[in-house]
């Protein structure tokens, strides 16, 4: 028998771990920073992402390059998944309840300096825009905030069954997760060589392979891409141009700014860091220039183009040369240049130099024979070519050009105590069952390995009251929908769904992911009407009972019958905050 009822410090804090495996808030990540890798290892547990390697999408790709492999990869995942931030998914909560979660054991000042929603604002840029009236939260008072749940693969793949999708979905997180078991399974990429890089309002990935690789939301980032100065790169580049990292998480364990101790590799660490670093910083050329203007399209209205056109010089603002690109396949770059050109209108063009413009020609001779320059040298000799542009405007846009090439990831600093946590070593040439058996007997010796079977949501390898928990406490969006109804009622509805769990085996979905996908085990909907009662009632008592495929939810004396497929022989009692789990023999 296990039961929970409030506890110290200590023995609250582990509880909330254990119990947020299951819900996994973007808060819950924070907090608790060993759970992040756990997903990974959870979703490489599951059999829908080895399904993949049958898809005849992937057909070979084992034999491919690491290009061809990230990119077949990025398609398909373009194609069946969607980025999803909408508040309504997994509901709200707010501030002074997330407070009282976690005060005993965080100190609340110093999350306010690192999470968005609590006061955090990074750069410049987060005032700007206004967080709260971006995320939509701005009809709501300040106190409220989302839960942000963060989807293992079942879930974001079941987003198909729900209403206006027809693909799965999933937010940034479960994105980022996503793709690193991809890259794992399909693309057969070590763990070793795969970061999960977390900001206050985003998280992507770091591929330690050839230049490196930035994985962000559905898309892929390469380090030329990094620098070509598409919306695209734009939008990758924001969150590590502006925000701080909290969290680097590794298959070898986490760093965290806030926390003292870090339980990844050092040396792992080390190496991530000077290859982000590597990747964010670039020479100057031709192309690199001019894709900063494309960046920085206030700048390309200081500069003229001169070509030469049946003998005879004319000269186009490139400003005019930039929009062309729009309706074309071609752009400014010099590969492609002539053929852009070629489609421009002829009335485009003037006979004469424009007055007041630096000539691009003159800028592209410093890198003469594909020369690439320091922005020192480039700036020695980039002023020599300005003509009568004032000072202040060349001086401003060479420190936009240098933040262009040169970004400083604000990453934890190596001032911590480094641990040496077991962990679970695995690798893609190993099957799912070689995989799964070696993180199920690591996980009594290893956290990593044990936090991987909850979020992985193995039920009969693991504590069941951390699920009560999490079902009953952090499942607000089914009692938002079904408030008003009558427990029989709501017992109607539930009978009406389809009697089919999103996980296969002995694994559990929560209320709301049974609520929001339509379907669930006899199990998860007595665990959903459970959840109704005690939101209905913050001092009910009631009783589950599992027989295997009898399944019986006892309430004021009534009995409500449902039907499970899966294996089980469980005793739930939950009075309040209360709850004792007992076999059943």
């Amino acid at each position: 028998m296990t039961s929970y009822t409030p506890l110290a410090p200590a023995g609250k804090k582990k509880l909330e771990k254990y119990s947020s495996a299951f819900t996994l808030s973007d808060m819950e990540i924070f907090i608790f920073p060993e759970l992040f890798y756990p997903l990974v290892l959870a979703n490489i547990m599951s059999p829908v992402i080895w399904q993949w390697r049958d898809d005849p999408w992937f057909k070979d790709i084992e034999k491919k390059s690491f290009t061809y492999k990230v990119n077949r990869i990025k398609q398909y995942i373009i194609q069946n998944y969607v980025f999803n931030l909408d508040l309504s998914t997994w509901g709200l909560t707010t501030k002074t309840r997330e407070i009282a979660r976690f005060s005993e054991f965080f100190d609340m000042e110093l999350l306010k300096q690192s999470n968005a929603l609590f006061g955090y604002e990074g750069d410049k840029y987060y005032f700007d825009i206004d967080i709260r009236k971006h995320f939509g939260l701005d009809k709501y008072t300040t106190d409220v905030i989302p839960y942000w749940k963060t989807e293992t693969v079942e879930a974001m793949t079941a987003f198909r069954f729900r209403e206006n999708f027809s693909t799965g979905a999933g937010e940034c997180v479960s994105l980022s997760s996503l793709y690193a078991a991809a890259m794992f399974i399909v693309g057969r990429i070590p763990l070793e060589k795969i970061f999960l890089i977390a900001t206050p309002l985003h998280s992507q990935n770091f591929i330690i392979e050839k230049e490196g690789l930035i994985t962000n939301n559905r898309r892929i980032v390469t380090r030329n891409m990094w620098y070509n100065g598409t919306s695209l790169s734009e939008k990758a580049r924001r969150a590590l141009e502006n925000e701080r990292v909290t969290i680097v998480s590794h298959i070898s364990g986490y760093i965290h700014t806030i926390y003292n101790e870090a339980t990844i590799n050092r040396d792992a660490y080390n190496h991530f860091s000077s290859k982000l670093r590597e990747f964010l910083i670039s020479p100057v050329t031709d192309l690199v220039f001019i894709n900063f203007l494309r960046f920085k399209s206030k700048y390309k209205t200081l500069f003229q183009y001169m070509c030469e056109c049946s003998g005879k010089k004319r000269y186009i603002a490139l400003e005019k040369m930039f929009e062309y690109e729009h309706t074309s396949k071609h752009n400014v770059s010099l590969e492609s240049r002539a053929l852009l050109v070629n489609e421009i209108e002829g009335d485009e063009f003037n006979l004469s130099p424009i007055p007041g413009k630096i000539m691009l020609n003159d800028i592209e001779n410093i890198f003469a024979n594909g020369k690439e320059k320091n922005l020192d040298e480039f700036r020695a000799e980039f002023m020599k070519s300005s003509g009568d542009i004032s000072e202040s405007i060349l001086i401003e846009l060479l420190s936009d050009l240098h933040n262009f090439i040169n970004t400083e990831p604000d990453i934890p600093g190596t001032d911590k105590v480094f641990l040496n946590p077991q962990i679970p070593s695995i690798s893609p040439e190993q099957s799912r069952e070689k995989i799964n058996g070696t993180i199920n007997d690591l996980a009594d010796k290893s956290e990593t390995a044990l936090l991987a079977m909850y979020v992985y949501r193995q039920m009969d390898r693991i504590d069941w009251v951390p699920f009560v928990k999490a079902s009953m406490e952090r499942n607000p969006v089914s009692f938002t929908d079904l408030n008003g109804s009558s427990v029989k009622k709501v017992y109607e509805i539930l009978n009406s769904l389809v009697n089919e769990s999103i996980y296969e085996g002995n694994r559990l979905a929560l209320p709301d992911e049974v609520w929001n996908f339509r379907r669930g085990d006899g199990i998860e909907k007595a665990f959903l009407l459970a959840d109704f009662v005690v939101q209905k009632n913050s001092e009910a008592s009631l009783v589950i009972e599992i027989m295997n495929e009898n399944v019986i939810l006892n309430y004021e004396n009534e009995d409500y019958f449902f039907v499970s497929s899966k294996s089980f022989r469980k005793s739930i009692a939950i009075s309040g905050i209360n709850y004792i789990v007992t076999d059943l023999s």
